[in-house]
């Protein structure tokens, strides 16, 4: 894996941006981009639920995904965050160095 994708709901546009800026200054993801409004349709403690939520991804070092998960569960509002790992196998490996630069992975 080159690089990964990290896919993260959040309830508010306002807890998707308080989550990227951090995890942007403390260099564990290189760039976020906050995607707006979703529906989401789900069973939650025996109930189903429809919310509208943000999306977030965030992208990042395969080595920092411990951290950056860690990192966004404390940030986070809900209890069980949907915080999924997508591995980026190929593409432009300027851009994967990039990363790589701009979070702790390039200490």
């Amino acid at each position: 894996m080159l690089a990964a994708a990290v896919y993260v709901t959040t309830g508010t546009f306002e807890e998707a941006q308080t989550i990227a800026r951090s995890v942007v200054v403390d260099r564990l993801a290189a760039c976020a981009n906050i995607l707006g409004s979703s529906s989401s349709i789900y069973l939650w403690q025996g109930n189903m639920c429809e919310d509208s939520e943000t999306v977030l991804f965030l992208k990042t070092h395969p080595k920092l995904i411990t951290p950056l998960t860690e990192r966004i569960k404390e940030l986070h509002s809900y209890d069980c965050p949907c915080i999924a790992v997508l591995g980026i196998v190929d593409g432009n490996d300027e851009y994967f160095q990039w990363i790589k630069k701009q979070t702790r992975a390039g200490d």
